[in-house]
């Protein structure tokens, strides 16, 4: 079990935070940078928040499973015969080898190891050679359970216990993505981009948080959107990034003939994003998967109307993976660099009263969650 943080050093990474984003400093770069704020970043918040693991329908029938890492741990998530979706520490219970690998169909859960044989209840049913053991029965053990919920069209574990459901604690985001994307749970696989970004993943979620940047580093991605419509809103654990199609021709891809018209984007505490770009019928997952003080992982998942995209489609993948990426990728490979010199300690939010797109406020959101799940980390 890691140390909790003490307090002295809590009351110093919270230096400089204002809860006024007019009056705050952002995060000390020592949280982006060290190893032990890495690992509060583990056990305060990965481990004891809501993680997005995949869309609904790959774990629609009876048998089906898929593995997954959650906050260096690994996890199996499976749909019974009952039809009853169930997540477990992928751990046999004997000797503690990892269980299922991947994804695909099963009747029964056998370890590899000393093939113990479980049910997809978790429940133990049988285990070889065990008939002299004294005070044995396999009714006694069962693999050790965690939290999941399907919320939106996708699927999402917590490793806490005691953690409020994620419906409970994100309010009325369910309503607002439904409105905006209401056949989410119809769509489909499409395709996957993969990136080893070599910064620390709270620079990943603060570049994302705010488009003060983009009309200096992204002037393709301004030309597709309409900025003077972008408008930010923070919530509890999330906030949403509206802002309408641009009017005319841009230079992103084309969206001529597109169904599409509003650009809609939610982050949800501490690390997922949903976007709906202008286009067909769509979502992008962003899974941003922390590795590293200075290392982070991101799966962007494409879940369309058809398996196969459309040429529009094709055209807004190439953007976002030739473009889009190379510049944000630039961009937080070299402010990590920058915040593990001495020169840096932390900057002011830049702040914009009426929630523009061109405003940080978002970035002091997530911040104030950091700084809260490192307090609450302390308990």
């Amino acid at each position: 079990m890691d140390k909790p943080l003490s307090t002295d050093r809590i009351d110093a990474i919270r230096a400089g935070y204002d809860p006024s984003p007019a009056r705050s400093y952002s995060l000390h770069a020592q949280a982006y940078t060290q190893t032990q704020w890495y690992e509060a970043d583990r056990t305060s918040i990965l481990a004891r928040s809501w993680q997005w693991v995949c869309h609904v329908e790959k774990l629609r029938e009876p048998g089906s499973y898929l593995t997954v890492s959650i906050a260096g741990h690994p996890i199996a998530l499976v749909r019974d015969g009952e039809g009853v979706l169930r997540a477990f520490y992928n751990v046999c219970k004997h000797r503690a080898h990892e269980l299922l690998k991947g994804e695909g169909q099963v009747k029964r859960i056998m370890c590899p190891y000393h093939a113990w044989v479980y049910r997809l209840d978790g429940q133990l049913a049988r285990a070889p050679h065990t008939e002299t053991l004294e005070d044995f029965d396999t009714g006694d053990i069962c693999l050790d359970r965690v939290q999941v919920e399907e919320f939106c069209g996708f699927l999402y574990v917590n490793l806490d216990p005691d953690a409020p459901s994620l419906a409970e604690q994100s309010g009325d985001l369910e309503l607002e993505i439904r409105h905006w994307a209401p056949d989410v749970e119809h769509l489909t696989f499409g395709h996957r981009l993969t990136y080893d970004i070599k910064s620390n993943w709270k620079n990943v979620v603060d570049n994302f948080l705010e488009c003060y940047h983009c009309p200096t580093a992204h002037k393709d991605f301004c030309s597709l959107v309409d900025m003077d419509t972008y408008k930010v809103t923070t919530h509890g654990i999330w906030s949403s990034h509206m802002a309408d199609a641009g009017k005319g021709a841009n230079s992103a891809y084309d969206v001529s003939n597109a169904s599409v018209r509003t650009h809609a984007v939610w982050w949800l505490w501490p690390t997922t994003c949903l976007m709906r770009y202008p286009g067909r019928s769509s979502m992008i997952v962003l899974n941003i998967i922390p590795m590293g003080p200075d290392r982070t992982l991101e799966t962007y998942d494409f879940f369309l109307e058809t398996p196969d995209p459309d040429p529009m489609e094709i055209e807004a993948i190439r953007y976002l993976d030739e473009v889009l990426q190379v510049e944000d990728i630039g961009l937080v490979e070299s402010v990590q660099r920058g915040m593990n010199t001495p020169a840096f300690t932390q900057g002011r939010i830049v702040n914009d009263p009426e929630g523009s797109g061109k405003s940080e406020h978002a970035v002091h959101h997530f911040h104030g969650l950091v700084l809260d799940a490192y307090r609450d980390g302390q308990r």
